[in-house]
Parts: structure tokens; sequence; C-alpha cells
């Protein structure tokens, strides 16, 4: 019986047009990264599965993609867990590797595992596949590229305008306006969780809050009260997402507001540096504004966080986001190692170009010249002509076979080959050449030992 010929739900092929707009983006990132002096690394598809487990949150657990052993080790799979229904230690025991859920973890394992060869502060960048068994949707996939650029070993609040910067910067080269940059801060957040009485329960809180442009205000709060939080702690939460202004007008009034949240305070001195260097005037293409809803799920963000939000003309959630990180290295052993990192959302933005006509006309690389087949003799000549035309960087090919000329025209039409050479026996004994423009409908005949000249 056939196989039936399809992607598994979450993925996609890719042709070559589409591969030649995402090479497109992808040079453009590059260039960007270099030009902040970022340095390109790789990791692997997959990692321990300790290394992937406990740092992104519960949620965020669930949807990392595990790889079951094989061989003699599915033999020592915990059979008495899963007859005692403890499903996840079970679940543990059918798996050590797992397929990498973002490029942060693994670049963190990287830098503990590489610190002596590093020198640091440590600027990477990093663009490769990651896997996430989360519902597709329009803009989400299982797997797809992310596009990471990280500082680490320095706390100074001027990466934090870098990173900010790298984005204008980049969106300003792929030509995409109307960019927002969403910013807040963790430890502005962990005043509030305090202000509320519930500084234990920040994760609860804050992956929440991460849900309110999905479930609205009152399935945020009803998730809040489901984690325990009182209703007097609601009304003060309420009053706060009501706070409306200029990020200097919402500081403001957030400083008379966690007036004894001392972390709470550090916060809103973060942020307000980082305004104060990134002006309208600084800015390229990005608009930078505060956001008090912005909270961000991961675990590991400590500081300021960023999202970014596509044009309003095109419907699209986030296309990027990140922030700074003190204790993910720890991890691994390696303490004191603070960083900062931003994502790109490579696939939302090939979305956004796609539907703002942003790539140039011609991206896809296609054959300059072909030459038609007519037959042992000629094709002989013609493929002596198809390599020395190569050496001189001209794309060119010789149609395989002896086919009928409106075949091997037609052939060329759908390539959009815009010259075909034909040497048949006529020309073969006259020592000459036909060449055909196919964009113009004209041909014209020359001398055999002029076709380099004229064709280079």
């Amino acid at each position: 019986m056939a196989i039936k010929p399809a992607t598994p739900k979450g993925t996609r092929d890719f042709s070559s047009t589409e591969i030649a707009k995402r090479n497109y983006i992808r040079a453009i990132l590059q260039q960007t990264f270099q030009f902040f002096g970022f340095q390109p690394i790789e990791t692997p598809s997959f990692e321990r599965l300790e290394t992937l487990t406990g740092v992104y949150g519960e949620e965020g657990d669930r949807l990392v993609f595990k790889i079951l052993n094989s061989g003699e080790k599915v033999k020592k799979a915990d059979t008495e867990a899963l007859a005692q229904g403890k499903y996840q230690r079970f679940s543990r025991s059918l798996a050590e590797k797992a397929l990498r859920y973002d490029l942060t973890v693994p670049f963190a394992r990287y830098v503990a595992q590489h610190q002596n060869e590093l020198t640091f502060p440590f600027r990477r960048y990093q663009i490769q596949p990651v896997w996430r068994a989360d519902r597709p949707q329009h803009g989400r996939f299982q797997e797809f590229y992310q596009c990471d650029a990280d500082i680490v070993g320095d706390r100074s609040l001027w990466q934090e305008v870098e990173v900010l910067a790298l984005y204008d910067r980049a969106f300003n080269d792929l030509k995409i306006e109307g960019t927002v940059l969403k910013v807040n801060h963790r430890k502005i957040l962990a005043g509030i969780a305090g202000k509320l009485g519930a500084v234990e329960k920040l994760g609860d809180f804050t992956i929440a809050l991460d849900k309110l442009d999905k479930i609205g205000k009152e399935g945020v709060f009803k998730e809040l009260v489901s984690k325990g939080f009182s209703s007097s702690a609601l009304e003060l939460l309420e009053a706060l997402l009501v706070l409306k202004g200029s990020a200097a007008q919402q500081l403001e009034a957030l400083k008379d507001i966690l007036s004894d949240q001392s972390e709470g305070l550090k916060g809103i001195e973060e942020i307000e540096f980082i305004f104060k260097q990134l002006t309208p005037d600084t800015l390229q293409t990005v608009q930078l504004h505060f956001d008090l809803t912005l909270a961000r799920g991961l675990h590991y963000y400590t500081g300021m966080i960023v999202e970014v939000s596509a044009p309003e003309k095109v419907k699209m959630g986030s296309i990027g986001g990140g922030g700074r990180y003190d204790d993910l290295t720890a991890t691994f052993g390696l303490n004191n190692m603070s960083g900062i990192g931003v994502s790109f959302g490579f696939e939302r933005i090939y979305l956004v170009m796609e539907e703002l006509q942003l790539f140039p006309e011609e991206l896809v690389p296609t054959t300059h010249v072909l030459f038609a087949n007519f037959g042992l003799e000629a094709a002989v000549i013609a493929y002596s002509s198809v390599a020395q035309l190569r050496q001189h960087n001209i794309v060119s090919e010789l149609y395989p076979t002896e086919a009928k000329l409106k075949k091997q025209l037609g052939y060329a039409n759908q390539k959009g080959i815009k010259k075909v050479v034909l040497i048949g026996e006529e020309e073969v004994i006259q020592k000459t050449f036909i060449l055909k423009d196919m964009k113009e409908g004209t041909q014209t005949s020359h001398p055999l030992s002029d076709l380099i000249s004229i064709l280079t």
C-alpha cells in the first residue's frame, strides 16, 4: 500500500523560492550581528534531557520533545513507576535526550563547558532550528528556526542598550517599519508581587500575566485566584494594569506605589537608564514602549525583558523577545555569569516580510544560459562552452536529452532562463551559434569563436 506523502503537523517543506527568501533574511541578520561584534556558534540539535528540564517552568517543560531510548536502554524503563501511576517518572526513564527547545539554554551549557576558551564579555549569535511540542497554528510551528544574540559575562546596563539597538538596526536593514519594542523589568514585577503579598508566588504571577493578550484580564485573574491570590491583591493589580501615559509618567507612578519595595525601585531605575539612552532621536525604525503587563513567563529572566510587536498592519504575534538572565549558567556549575539575550522570530519575520512584500523581486538564483541539445556531436561542443562559461562565473547548463525544441524552450521559460544557445547540425558545420533572447523573443547568429565574449 502506498504511503500518503505528507509532512508531520507543525513542519514544512521549503521550495527554492522560499529558501532564497529565508537566506535573504539570514544574510541580513548575520551581517547586522557581525556589525555589532557578535560571533557565530552552533550547538547539537539534541541535548541531555536534564539540560533542558527545570529551567523553562512547568509549561515549558511539557513542550520539550523527548527522544525515546532505543536498544538495551529500553529495558531499563521504570515499569514500577508506570504501575504506580507516576507517569512523569516513567517518562523520564524512557528518555535521556531531547530536541532543543530554544537556543538560550544550550548556549548557557556551551558557555559553562567552554568557559576557559572564551573571552568575556562574550557576544554570540546563533541561527538554528528548535523543536516544541506545541499546538500548530498560524505563525507557530513545531519545528522552526530561532535566531539569537547574547552577551554574557557583564552586568552593565549598556548591554541592555546594545541588544535593543541591535533590534533597531536589524529591522531597519530588513526594511520592516513600525515594529514596537515593549520593555519591562522582572524586578518591577517582583516588586508588584511583593506589594500583592505574594513574593513566593512570583512564578505563578508572571506565568498568568504573560497570558493577558491570550485570555484577557478575567482569565488572568481567574488563574491567579486558583493559585491563591486574594481579592485585595487583585484589586491592587487591577489598578496597576490601567496605568496610562508615557514611560516616564508610568514609572513615576510606580515609584509611589512601590515605594516600600526596594527590588521594584531598582528595576524602575534600570528601565529609566535604558530609556534615557534610547530616545526617538537615536532609534532609526523601532518604537520603544514601557509595558507593565509584559511578563515573559520563562523562569530564567531576572532583569529587563523585551518583546517585539509586528507592525500594526500585519496580524501577527510577537516577532522577537528576550531579556536579562543572571543565574542561567549556575545550573551548569558556573556562577556569577550574568547575560542578556534577544531572539528574532525568524519564521514570523518571514511571514511579515511576505505580507508587506519586502522581498526583492529577483531572489531565486537561476540559470543564465541554457544550451539546447540537438544530438551528440552538437552537445559535445555545447558542453565545452558550458564549462568555459562556468569558469567565468556564468550559470549555464545543457539540456540533458535531445528533445523537440519547443519542449526545451518551454523548460527555459518555466525556469526564467533569459538566453538560450542553439547549436544544431548546420551551426556545427558553419561553426556558428544562434542566441535566442527569451524575454525579447529575438534571435541572432554569431561565430562560435565569439560565444564566450558575447555571453560574459
